[in-house]
């Protein structure tokens, strides 16, 4: 997996909102309608985060705790229960994967809120000043700047840089997610966004 940067945010988003809101008067019903609603919930919080961690619109923390909020709600047991097994009536875009790697699929969802809920305690925190620390100039999270390496926190895991945190079942924890920036915190958001659009919802032609 590529080293997530915020272009790979924004898809993450456009993935969860997008998505669901092309479905919107496609005929679901149901848990499947219930569950599309979710995910636009989900892309449109993403996409005004993303906006806000690109400098496309003011960075406010109380905004951000709000849309962070929003994002765990839908995380944890209120995703996974909108995917009771074989739930894959059109217009559905999700994949029997869900079921045959369920545990992958509620750590996924877990993690979402969790990473949620510590971007909300990490939103008032020092942001990196701009073109300073590379997060948001397309380069790899944790490279050129040393995050956390003062600390010992993040040495020896190789995230982010050419495995994906979701790829190796391994990510920070939410104890040292609250100390770091709050664009940290959010790709590792998305980061989890994105590893779950890849696993278990259809590929798109």
């Amino acid at each position: 997996m590529k080293p997530m940067t915020i272009a790979t945010a924004a898809l993450a988003a456009m993935l969860a909102g997008g998505v669901a809101g092309a479905f919107a008067h496609g005929g679901a019903t149901g848990v499947v309608k219930e569950r599309m609603e979710s995910m636009e919930a989900l892309g449109d919080a993403m996409k005004e985060l993303t906006a806000m961690m690109r400098g496309q619109r003011p960075y406010g923390a109380e905004r951000v705790r709000a849309l962070a909020g929003i994002i765990e709600s839908h995380g944890g047991d209120a995703l996974t229960e909108l995917f009771p097994k074989g739930s894959l009536d059109h217009p559905s875009e999700a994949v029997p994967a869900i079921w045959s790697n369920w545990d992958r699929f509620s750590a996924i969802a877990n993690r979402l809120s969790e990473y949620a809920a510590a971007l909300a305690k990490a939103a008032g925190n020092d942001r990196p000043a701009a073109g300073a620390g590379g997060m948001m100039q397309g380069q790899g999270m944790m490279q050129g700047q040393g995050m956390m390496q003062g600390q010992g926190m993040m040495q020896g895991q190789g995230m982010m840089q050419g495995q994906g945190m979701m790829g190796t079942g391994h990510g920070p924890t939410a104890e040292m997610l609250v100390r770091m920036p709050p664009d940290a915190v959010f790709l590792h958001l998305a980061d989890t966004c994105s590893a779950c659009h890849q696993d278990f919802r259809k590929k798109q032609n």
